[in-house]
């Protein structure tokens, strides 16, 4: 086992971002919690009001020399709608917005490239408005957001399926399955 690193990505209801990271070789843990706002320890029911600053976000650790950051990243673009910069899908407000929190230079330089291009490529015709900006305190969300997926799968995929993301996927990720 090579040398871990993290990696954190906002892309609205952390609830759906955990499953998609949690299924491959070299990803060590997916953490549900907030990044990027003012309160220390800020609670759900503070971050969902929106007046705390944060983003909901997973952490995820990983064996760069398994899994790359780079195929991390690739494998984030298609969860999100990255031209949505009030929320995603059913969740609305800043706290469900998309955001890349890089952990060191190099994060940062392949999280611009990569960003750079999905907007080159044609793929959609509004702008990419998720933003690319420092990690900073990671604060691990309540521990029935935990793996919320596993842990309550109906309810899970009620809210997935309610929610419209899969139909984005499916209708402007198509060659990511």
């Amino acid at each position: 086992m090579g040398q871990l690193e993290k990696a954190v990505f906002a892309g609205g209801c952390f609830w759906c971002m955990v499953k998609p990271f949690t299924e491959w070789d070299g990803i060590h843990s997916v953490v549900s919690g907030y990044m990027g706002g003012t309160i220390e320890h800020p609670t759900y029911e503070q971050v969902k009001e929106g007046n705390s600053g944060h983003l909901e976000v997973v952490e995820i650790t990983f064996d760069p020399a398994l899994y790359s950051y780079v195929d991390l990243l690739a494998l984030y673009w298609p969860q999100i709608d990255p031209t949505d910069a009030g929320g995603q899908f059913q969740d609305r407000g800043h706290s469900y917005t998309t955001a890349i929190f890089y952990t060191n230079e190099s994060q940062r330089l392949a999280a611009e490239h990569s960003k750079n291009e999905l907007a080159e490529s044609g793929r959609f015709t509004k702008p990419i408005v998720t933003v690319i900006r420092p990690a900073e305190t990671f604060y691990v969300a309540e521990d029935y957001h935990q793996d919320f997926y596993k842990k309550e799968k109906e309810a899970y995929e009620a809210d997935r399926v309610q929610s419209g993301r899969d139909e984005f996927i499916q209708a402007n990720w198509e060659d990511h399955k």
